[in-house]
C-alpha cells in the first residue's frame, strides 16, 4: 500500500504519535490560507509523490516568509519530480504537504525489505 506523507502523519496523529501541524494543499490560494492559519516561524512545503528523494529533486522547500508560501506552492504544483525511485519519467506533483518546521536532530527512514539494496 502506498500512502502519502500527509496521510501517514494523519494516521500517526490518530494514535497519539506527535507530528508537526500540517495540511494537504492543492492550490496557491489554499497554501496562503493555511500559512496564515498555521502562523509558524518556519514553513515546510513538501511535494507529495510516492517516491523517496523528494528533497534532493527539489520537492521540499523551507521558508521563514509566510508570504512566500503561495509562490512555492505555484512552483511545485504540476512540476515533474525525477528521483532515484521514479525512473526517468518522474512523477507529477498534484498535492503538497505544508507543515510547521521542526528542529531535526536525526532523520530515520524505513524502507520495505524487498526494495532495499
Amino acid at each position: 500500500m502506498n500512502v502519502h506523507e500527509f496521510q501517514a502523519k494523519q494516521l500517526f496523529g490518530q494514535f497519539g504519535i506527535p507530528v508537526p501541524r500540517g495540511k494537504e494543499i492543492t492550490s496557491p490560494e489554499a497554501g496562503a490560507a493555511w500559512a496564515a492559519e498555521l502562523n509558524t516561524p518556519v514553513f515546510v512545503v513538501k511535494a507529495q509523490i510516492h517516491a523517496g528523494g523528494r528533497g534532493k529533486a527539489g520537492g521540499v522547500k523551507i521558508t521563514k516568509d509566510k508570504a512566500a508560501v503561495p509562490g512555492l506552492v505555484k512552483d511545485l504544483i504540476g512540476k515533474t519530480l525525477i528521483t532515484h525511485q521514479t525512473g526517468p519519467k518522474g512523477r507529477e506533483v498534484r498535492r503538497l504537504l505544508i507543515e510547521e518546521g521542526a528542529g531535526i536532530a536525526k532523520e530515520l527512514y524505513a524502507e520495505h525489505p524487498r526494495r532495499s539494496g
